[in-house]
């Protein structure tokens, strides 16, 4: 697979004009990369712990779209030595092929998500129309047309279109080759696609092992993160049997799962990402969990009434355990009155992780500000903490 990717060198002042221009010519998700301080409506539901530090706003911006090669006979594009030039211009040696997002604010429209630091990865995310070279020749030519003729209303800086194209990697697996079985207490997280390490193999075949079987897809959750290993750890814990689970923001269904391998008897989990559910049903088959045992519902806990309806039908007498590995602003909400206190039994337990260590003290707050809950411990690792509560 071969992606070519194409960054437009302009202004903040043009960079909406020319995402929407190209849009109309038929490419479908660009990048914006630009220094422009996160305004509070920008930030508002986004959950973001800590914010980028951000290089001072000098008002240009990257403009970056993806193209999907495809050879004239109508295959994907063959594999091709790593190349870099520019349109319209000298390419600086100190320039990188690829996007670094850096200190840099990111806009993905339409069907791209936030991009990392190798905007690249995320292609499994752009919607896949294959280009032929005679094709993007005539998008270039018409883009550049555009680019010119919107110098007479408005300022685009350079205009200059610099291209790189990638290795001819398959950008939706590659990633697999970093994660990789890992024990975390009693369970041995395992990747679908890797066998049981030697060394875990008799533990694993006599039970002392508990063995969970991951393919992440689009979800959050592979085990390999401080947060969700405090989380399992609690749940090694916490579950002794018999349990009903509640797991909000499931991700990947991991600690759902864990909690029924640890012997629960029903997890409802709630996911507010439709595109997880694929991976999570897949997850669920993946460790023979009865689908009865595990119910999924994409919605929202926090103040939507379909929801939360549903979520109490489904244990009128509350949750003997509730998890939450999400991220400390929305745990100050969870801990709050009216809000999982209203769906976890007296003596219930509340798991929560996802909190980086300059949160704690908010988190610990909000759950002594709530006197439904009692702090009975708090576990960290490295920068990551994980706060346990159980309902009076």
């Amino acid at each position: 697979m071969k992606w070519r990717k194409y960054t437009i060198y302009t202004t903040v002042e043009a960079e909406d004009l020319i995402s929407m221009m190209l849009m109309e010519h038929g490419v479908e998700g660009v990048q914006i990369e630009d220094n422009v301080p996160l305004s509070e409506s920008d930030t508002k539901g986004m959950f973001i712990d800590i914010l980028p530090e951000m290089a001072p706003d000098d008002g240009t911006s990257r403009v970056s779209f993806f193209l999907h090669l495809q050879e004239e006979g109508g295959a994907e594009a063959a594999p091709d030595a790593d190349e870099k030039k520019e349109i319209g211009g000298a390419v600086g040696a100190e320039e990188s092929e690829k996007a670094t997002v850096g200190n840099s604010k990111v806009d993905i429209m339409q069907n791209s998500t936030n991009a990392s630091a190798d905007a690249a990865d995320n292609s499994y995310q752009i919607a896949d129309r294959l280009w032929t070279e005679a094709e993007i020749s005539e998008l270039l030519k018409a883009v550049e047309q555009e680019l010119s003729d919107m110098r007479a209303y408005t300022e685009i800086g350079e205009g200059r279109i610099e291209v790189g194209e990638t290795e001819d990697t398959d950008w939706r697996n590659n990633w697999k080759q970093y994660f990789k079985p890992i024990q975390a207490g009693g369970f041995l997280i395992k990747p679908t696609w890797e066998d049981i390490p030697n060394e875990y193999a008799a533990d694993a075949a006599s039970g002392a092992l508990k063995v969970i079987e991951i393919d992440p897809g689009t979800a959050f959750g592979t085990g390999s993160h401080e947060t969700t290993q405090l989380c399992l750890r609690a749940i090694e814990k916490y579950i002794h049997g018999g349990e009903r689970v509640l797991d909000i923001g499931t991700g990947s269904g991991i600690l759902g799962i864990a909690a029924l391998k640890e012997g629960a008897s029903y997890c409802m989990a709630t996911e507010l990402d439709e595109m997880c559910e694929p991976s999570i049903m897949d997850n669920i088959s993946y460790n023979n969990i009865i689908e009865d045992d595990f119910n999924l519902l994409i919605g929202n806990v926090i103040g939507d009434d379909a929801v939360i309806r549903a979520v109490r039908e489904m244990a009128p007498a509350g949750y003997d355990v509730a998890v939450a590995n999400i991220l400390a602003p929305v745990i100050v909400m969870l801990a709050g009155a009216g809000q999982v206190d209203g769906f976890v039994r007296e003596g219930g337990i509340f798991i929560t992780s996802g909190i980086i260590d300059t949160k704690e003290a908010d988190v610990v707050e909000a759950f002594k500000a709530n006197p439904a809950w009692e702090i009975l411990e708090i576990n960290r690792q490295g920068e990551w903490v994980s706060v346990v509560a159980k309902r009076r």
